[in-house]
This record gives structure tokens, sequence and C-alpha cells, in this order.
């Protein structure tokens, strides 16, 4: 698919009268608009358009359209494959002003949010409700940018991803239509699942402008706790027959020595710095006890030590803020750096074998790289820390991420577990499922025949 894209000056006027002072062309506001967190340069958008509803949304997407304008829809710009880089230019739609929480229904365990509404922003709404929605990626990230990349995080492995937790969603198509897809209803077998369609195709099929989502109960007792390994190798063998036991663990985040030293200095803690286990057990106080235990006596078996209990809600906030605060805590390692992050995911029996492997890759490397995951579900990521001012350091972290994705390919797991693909991992997912992409592709062509949603994301369309 080749388009001849149109003059951004084309649908200014036009924009101008729809939106007024919402429509920015100036260069810091571009900017901001032009870059994730990702390690990508900068690419900015012609122009900036703040919507402030479904039908604005529309109506831009629309104006767009006729002229052959791209558009890159924007939430709160906490990716980190790449997936808001105007590489076409274009009109980039910011959502951000799209945060009106529609609807909570406490009665059916469901609530309808606008795209820009924030986690944490749900979670402070919810808070006397005696519900929670559960997908907690760490970066206070907006619920329909959490939709649109599929985003999971520390609770996934008991209440799993996006993919299970929305319902229904409402999205503006490459024409400027405005569709809905769903109900509230718990299950549907009515046609073709548009709602799953929609998740994780990081706005090249659609604008995510509403998203229904499932909520859950608070628990009556939650417990956190902090554990120390001798290895990684043990810890991840805990983990693997802490799984294979069934024990109904909430979260299982594993951080290795450097993360933990990268922490103690961030956070101001003082954990031992060697491998570490974050974990959280939910459910009525005896299970709860009763999970403990288990998993304590498990722990033992592998040298877990220095158990570190919180129960009382500011004490596992603190602990949780700190896991959370990995990211920053790892840029610090190597001041002023943009981290190359990496994001597999392999069957739990593989993990071990995969994370092995990819420790001596660690061992090898002339930089800071820290290893942190969600490794209930066999997702871990690294953060690689190349000097910013030496060439060869981008082209050894690139070289080591290419060697760990094709390790958890060869061991049928997956190039991206979160983080998407965005421009990034567009040739991963080529290797990994190359019928699958010929199909991608021609869902593309169908929903935006002139590729002007979010162009050079997730697919190879020119």
């Amino acid at each position: 698919m080749t388009t001849l894209y149109g003059a951004v000056d084309s649908v200014l006027p036009a924009l101008t009268e729809l939106l007024g002072e919402r429509l920015s062309t100036a260069s810091a506001v571009r900017e901001h608009h032009g870059h994730d967190e990702s390690g990508f340069k900068t690419v900015p958008p012609d122009a900036v358009a703040f919507a402030n509803s479904t039908e604005e949304v529309s109506a831009i997407v629309k104006i767009c359209a006729r002229h052959k304008i791209p558009v890159i829809a924007y939430g709160t710009g906490t990716a980190i494959e790449g997936h808001v880089q105007a590489l076409r230019g274009g009109v980039c739609i910011d959502l951000s002003g799209m945060d009106r929480i529609v609807e909570v229904n406490p009665e059916d365990m469901d609530c309808t949010v606008q795209a820009g509404v924030t986690r944490m922003q749900l979670e402070s709404h919810l808070r006397d409700t005696g519900l929670f929605f559960p997908v907690d990626p760490g970066a206070d990230a907006s619920l329909g940018g959490m939709a649109a990349t599929s985003a999971s995080g520390t609770n996934a492995v008991r209440y799993g991803t996006m993919k299970e937790n929305v319902l229904s969603l409402k999205v503006v198509m490459a024409d400027g239509r405005i569709i809905r897809t769903g109900t509230r209803a718990k299950k549907s077998s009515a046609g073709y699942d548009l709602t799953h369609l929609f998740i994780g195709s990081e706005g090249t099929l659609g604008i995510i402008t509403e998203v229904t989502l499932r909520l859950h109960g608070l628990q009556e007792a939650i417990s956190s706790a902090v554990c120390s390994f001798p290895s990684v190798d043990d810890a991840i063998n805990m983990v693997i027959l802490t799984i294979q036991s069934g024990i109904p663990i909430a979260r299982i985040e594993l951080l290795d020595g450097l993360m933990m030293h990268a922490i103690n200095r961030y956070s101001k803690m003082d954990y031992p710095e060697q491998p570490h286990l974050f974990l959280e057990f939910h459910g009525s106080a005896a299970s709860v006890k009763e999970q403990a235990e288990a998993v304590q006596e498990l722990a033992s078996e592998f040298g877990g030590g220095n158990f570190s209990w919180a129960t009382r809600s500011e004490e596992r906030n603190r602990l949780w803020k700190a896991r959370h605060d990995a990211y920053p805590s790892a840029l610090q390692l190597q001041p002023g750096t943009r981290a190359i992050t990496t994001d597999v995911c392999v069957p739990i029996s593989r993990l071990a074998e995969c994370i092995r492997e990819t420790r001596a890759d660690i061992d090898r490397a002339s930089m800071p790289i820290v290893m942190l995951g969600h490794v209930g579900d066999g997702n871990f990521h690294l953060a690689i820390l190349p000097h910013p001012d030496r060439p060869e350091d981008i082209e050894e972290a690139e070289a080591l991420n290419h060697r760990l994705v094709r390790r958890a390919l060869a061991l049928d797991g997956t190039c991206s577990g979160e983080h998407g693909i965005g421009q990034g991992k567009i040739g991963f997912l080529e290797e990994q499922n190359p019928e699958g992409v010929v199909l991608m592709r021609q869902l593309k062509q169908t929903l935006d025949p002139d590729n002007l949603l979010n162009p050079g994301k997730v697919l190879r369309m020119d």
C-alpha cells in the first residue's frame, strides 16, 4: 500500500473552525506529542488537536480523511515502543481532555469511561464503591491507551490483561464513522469479536474513544511481601513451582540484584542487593494467611529469606511504589541515557531456561542491564542502559535485544507480552507470525485503505 499524503495546511482552516484554540501548531506542543517514553527519536506531528468528545474525534478524522492527512491518537505518552511518533506527519489527536467517567454500575461490576481517563483517576473514583479495576501497568496511563496497546502489569497473573477486562469499546473508524463493539453483557456469541480486534491495534485500525470495563470486588484481606533469593535461578524456580501448585497468588514480580541496588538508591530503601520477589495475596483473612504460609514454605526450599510483610495499605502502597518506580530507578544507573527496554513472554515451563540464557548475555555485556518482570505469567523485561555518547553501546544493546526475542520465539513465546509492537518490533512480529501478518495487512487495508491511522506502527504497509 502506497499512499500520497496531503499537506496539513489543507485541513488547518476547517480544524481551527471546529476547535478554535484547541488546535495548536506551536513547536513546543508538537514536540511534546512527538515522543513517548521509548528511546526512539522525537518525530512531531504537524498539528495537535485537543478533542473533548467522540463526536469531535469523528469530525477531526473526517476532515483529515478528505485530504489524506495521517492521524495519530495520543493519551498520556507513557508507551515505550515508539507508538506516537508522527512518522508520516499529520495531526495528533490528544484525548486527555476526554476524562469523564460516564457511569459506574456497582450491581453489574462494570463501568464506562472516556478514553482519556487515567488508571489512577478511575482508582480514586472507585474508592468508596467496594470495587476496583485490576489492570496495573505501573504508569498512570490512560485507559484508552491501555486498551489500544493491550496493557497488563503486576496483577495480570490473577486478574488478566486488558483483553480479559474490556467488555466493549466506542471507536472512530478511518472514515470518521463511530461504532460500538460489544455490550455490557458478561458474554456474547453474537458475530465477530470486534472488541478484541481493536484491543492491541495501537490506533492503526480505529481510535478508541470510550471503554467499558469489568470491575472486581475489593478483597477482605490483602497481604504483600518482599523476599530475597541467592540467585535469579532460585527465584524463578520458586515462581514456577508456586504457579504449578495452583496457589492463587495475585502478584509475583521479579527484580534482580542490580535492580534492587537502583531501587534502594532511588526510593531510599534498604533491601539486600540480591534478587527479590515482590508478592501479594488477595482473599479472605484465612485464605490469605494460608497462601502466604504456603509460598513462604516453598521459598525456603530455594533459599528464600528476609521476608518483609506489609498488610496495612500505606505499607503496601510504599512497597509497590518502589516496584513501579523501577524504570526511573534504573535510569539513574546511567544518567542521560534512554533505556532500551525488552518485553518477551514465554510459557511458564520455559521461563527458567529463557532467563538463564539471558543472564549469560547480561554477564557478558559492557553496560548496566537490569532484569525485572511479571514472572507469574512468564513475562519479563530488561532495561538496557547504553552510554548516551557511544554508538557502539546502542549497537550492542540492540543485538542483545534481538537475541532475547529470538530466544523467546524459539521457546514458543512472543516478542511482546504487554508493551506492544509500535515501530520497534515490526520485524519481530513478522518473524513470529508471518502468515498472520499477511491477514493483519488485509484487515488494515480494508478498514484503513489510505493508511491514515498511525502509519508506520505495527505493520509495514508502504
